[in-house]
């Protein structure tokens, strides 16, 4: 048997096993059963770990928490923005434009009557764009095990949190008061067992200074006749995930393993959740249903996509082999929805800082002219209050403090790591509705291509499973108008908002309120760090700088 489910991308999803003749449906439960198999489970579990991972790579501070607070020497860090944010007149460009892409693969490949051709352009142009993917998911793996290595804090079976500061070189507790005691026998930057290791003044040393060189950023400048160029930060990682990500590149377009085809395909869906995210539900639940309409009509009433998908060999597809078989699973079938789902993974971040804001009660004080006198002015004072945001906690390198603060048996850091809860463990709803729903969706798109032997397009039953799921789940919980309200165009983000509010705490309106500007904002341009770039030529009489590179490692912390 040989079925094919088409994705909106020219991607598919494919089985190839004993073969059946044309036309002939396969029992129900034989099509159920056939689900238990290896490549089938692959394909499911692949999908829901790619959107998993790719939702939490793409969360940003929401617009309901304040910038982080910035540590003593800190640099100001720019909020990152999704390089397309997809509006609402995406959702009839998108269609169109991957038609346009799909027909022109269709006829070229007629027309050349070869697609080897077309496939070592294709594999030439993804191998470069591999590097991007490639690097951008291996700085995060690398981030996360630095973190599980190096993590800022941990627990003990006992749920004590002990803390590890690098510029004091030491490891603290705090208190119920928030006074902080430094733990006299725990002197390593390691945490657990690890962190009572008998080590010597010089090991000791040299671990405090591995892990501030590993875990701060370098700068690295170029400058001709004292002018600065370029100049950029970067951590060490950085330069180890470039090399692994042009390592892995090479080797995939020398030899185009599948193996290695698969790594570049997943790293591409990764970084896909990176740049382009529907920037409202509405949005995202049109820019679906368009491709919805899209995906039903190329794979029912074209031959295009089939076509294209059974000549294209490109890292478009995971393909799973089995003893029984090989499974290929399309990747427009998981970044279309799971672009929702990351969505609503951060709609949850929002509501999760959300309900940490507070009311700061402020007096406001206006002048009007007298109506008894018209020289005299009546001063009034009212009390309003002021939305106070909570800062926010950066989710990189949290996962190793979730790890270290979870005790064995649970699935949830201890109450008094706030920091990890707040990255990591805050409550999901939404984005796991989403999830069941499109697994939900996976499922019932391989029963059918079992039960009828034919193709299917996955998006007619993904695209129902996550978007009926998602709005069901705020009609459960009253929060339609919230979702519908939820943009992330920068409109909420706004700053020193004063606010009514009625007897029982609610707010009636909001009576003022400033957008909170961007670093590179305003009419100044701003350099690295937030400081304006001043000309750096050199004075120095009879000598004159014409040509620098340097590259600056962070200062060793020495505690005093």
């Amino acid at each position: 048997m040989s079925s094919k489910t088409s994705s909106s991308d020219g991607a598919d999803i494919s089985s190839q096993s004993t073969p059946m003749p044309d036309g002939m449906r396969s029992p129900p439960v034989f099509a159920f059963a056939r689900l238990l198999e290896p490549q089938y489970l692959l394909v499911v579990f692949s999908a829901l770990g790619i959107i998993w991972l790719g939702a939490h790579g793409s969360l940003r501070r929401p617009p309901s928490a304040a910038p982080p607070k910035l540590k003593k020497g800190e640099k100001k860090r720019e909020d990152e923005k999704f390089v397309e944010g997809l509006v609402a007149s995406d959702a009839i460009r998108y269609p169109l434009m991957l038609a346009a892409v799909l027909m022109g693969l269709y006829y070229l490949i007629q027309w050349l009557q070869d697609p080897a051709i077309v496939n070592k352009i294709l594999r030439g142009y993804m191998s470069i764009m591999a590097i991007v993917g490639v690097g951008t998911l291996a700085g995060d793996i690398l981030d996360n095990l630095k973190s599980l290595v190096f993590p800022t804090m941990w627990a003990d079976s006992n749920g004590q949190v002990y803390h590890i500061d690098p510029d004091r070189r030491c490891q603290y507790v705090v208190n119920k008061s928030g006074e902080q005691t430094i733990v006299k026998d725990k002197e390593t930057p390691l945490p657990g067992p690890l962190s009572q290791l008998a080590l010597s003044t010089a090991s000791r040393r040299y671990l405090w200074e591995f892990r501030h060189l590993v875990s701060e950023e370098w700068t690295v400048r170029l400058a001709v006749y004292g002018k600065s160029l370029v100049k950029f930060d970067l951590r060490a990682t950085d330069l180890l995930r470039f090399t692994v990500a042009g390592a892995f590149t090479l080797a995939y377009h020398m030899t185009a393993w599948s193996a290695l085809s698969n790594l570049v395909s997943i790293a591409m869906c990764y970084v896909t959740f990176m740049m382009f995210s529907p920037t409202s539900f509405p949005i995202g639940t049109m820019v679906l249903a368009s491709l919805f309409v899209y995906d039903v009509v190329m794979v029912f009433y074209t031959p295009y996509m089939i076509t294209v998908a059974k000549n294209i060999d490109a890292p478009i597809k995971l393909v799973f082999t089995s003893a029984k078989g090989a499974s290929m699973l399309g990747l427009g079938d998981i970044v279309v929805p799971g672009m929702l789902i990351a969505l609503a993974l951060r709609f949850d971040l929002f509501q999760h800082y959300q309900r940490q804001t507070k009311l700061e009660p402020v007096e406001l004080t206006t002048k009007s002219k007298s109506d008894t006198s018209p020289d005299a002015t009546v001063t009034t004072t009212t009390t309003q209050h002021r939305r106070v945001k909570a800062p926010y906690v950066d989710t990189r390198g949290q996962w190793g403090n979730r790890f270290w603060t979870t005790p064995l048996g649970r699935l949830f850091p201890v109450p008094e790591a706030t920091d990890a809860i707040a990255a990591t463990a805050f409550p999901k709803p939404y984005f796991y509705a989403s999830i069941a729903g499109y697994a939900a969706g996976m499922f019932v798109t391989l029963t059918v291509m079992l039960v009828f032997n034919h193709g299917q397009p996955a998006l007619l039953y993904l695209v129902p499973g996550v978007t009926g799921s998602l709005w069901l789940t705020g009609l459960l919980r009253g929060e339609l108008k919230d979702m519908w309200g939820y943009t992330e165009d920068g409109s909420l983000d706004t700053e020193d908002v004063i606010i009514e509010v009625d007897g029982e705490g609610k707010v009636v309106k909001e009576v003022g309120g400033k957008q909170r500007e961007s670093e590179n904002g305003g009419i100044k341009v701003k350099g690295v760090g937030g400081v304006e770039e001043k000309d750096e030529r050199r004075d120095t009489p009879g000598r004159q700088e014409l040509f620098l590179f340097s590259v600056t490692a962070p200062r060793t912390s020495v505690p005093a």
